[in-house]
């Protein structure tokens, strides 16, 4: 299959959109739900609490994991695992992580949606991945 195009304006069309998608970048990193989302980010990363929050639930996680792959998970187990995730979103600085980490998500996808109407083409879905059904 074979598209005649006048190469030129071809390359200038790729090179405009290829623009508009750095802008676009640009504009989403100096967004007001970027730079909410940078900052709780930091904010977690320089909690020494929630850092050992975040461990614990982690180590927690991965036992729950181990277990549940070797048939022996229970619900005593899944149960703590719930309970260290309970206590890390307790914590103030991952409230706020999470709120702003939301907000960036609901953003992008109506970014998303905006981008991929015109194309009928889910933009992000075919974007981030190679292997979609």
């Amino acid at each position: 299959m074979s598209i005649e195009t006048d190469a030129p304006e071809a390359a200038a069309a790729d090179d405009s959109v290829e623009a508009l998608a750095t802008e676009l970048g640009d504009a989403i990193a100096d967004s007001p739900a970027y730079r909410r989302f940078e900052e709780a980010k930091a904010a977690v990363q320089n909690d020494e609490e929630a850092q050992a929050r975040i461990s614990e639930f982690e180590q927690l996680r991965q036992e729950f994991a181990m277990a549940k792959q070797a048939g022996q998970a229970d619900q005593e187990t899944m149960e703590k695992v719930q309970a260290a995730q309970q206590e890390l979103h307790s914590l103030p600085v991952m409230r706020e992580y999470v709120e702003a980490q939301d907000e960036l998500e609901d953003r992008l996808e109506a970014l998303n949606r905006a981008i991929s109407d015109p194309l009928a083409v889910d933009f992000g879905g075919k974007a981030g991945g190679c292997c979609h059904d």
